[in-house]
């Protein structure tokens, strides 16, 4: 049977090499809903909850160069914390919970690829039990 629609997926096979911040987490703006004056988060289609969107850098040598920086949405109640830095690199590594990944064909002229949109239940430091901690704010959808 062919895999149709999201398929769960660990974060070691989606990222082999490690996986990296290098942005804020922010809400996903639900463009259809949000207007110039106000903006609407996304809600999540499969579970009714917030979605917010974070940028890694993945470590896999292998990914394509114009894979490398990957968004990665997350489905939460409130913002996510991400890990806290070590202070060992200019890069925080991070790993995801509840993993999924939807493969689709991206178009860039005369040429197509198969790409991968990741949406994902949490994040924490690799190797270490994930964060309850809340953000500031009340996670009510902007």
């Amino acid at each position: 049977m062919a895999l149709a629609g999201r398929f769960p997926i660990s974060h070691e096979v989606a990222f082999p090499g490690g996986a990296y911040l290098v942005s804020e987490v922010t809400p996903v703006n639900d463009f259809e809903r949000s207007t110039k004056e106000t903006k609407i988060q996304q809600v999540d289609k499969d579970n009714g909850l917030l979605l917010w969107s974070v940028d890694i850098v993945d470590a896999d040598p292998t990914a394509p160069r114009k894979q490398k920086t990957v968004s990665v949405k997350i489905a939460a109640k409130v913002q996510p914390v991400p890990p806290a830095n070590d202070g060992s690199s200019p890069f925080t590594p991070v790993e995801f919970e509840g993993l999924t990944a939807l493969a689709y064909i991206q178009e860039s002229g005369d040429f197509s690829s198969v790409v991968y949109s990741y949406k994902a239940s949490g994040m924490k430091s690799p190797g270490r039990p994930a964060s309850t901690k809340p953000a500031a704010g009340d996670g009510k959808a902007a």
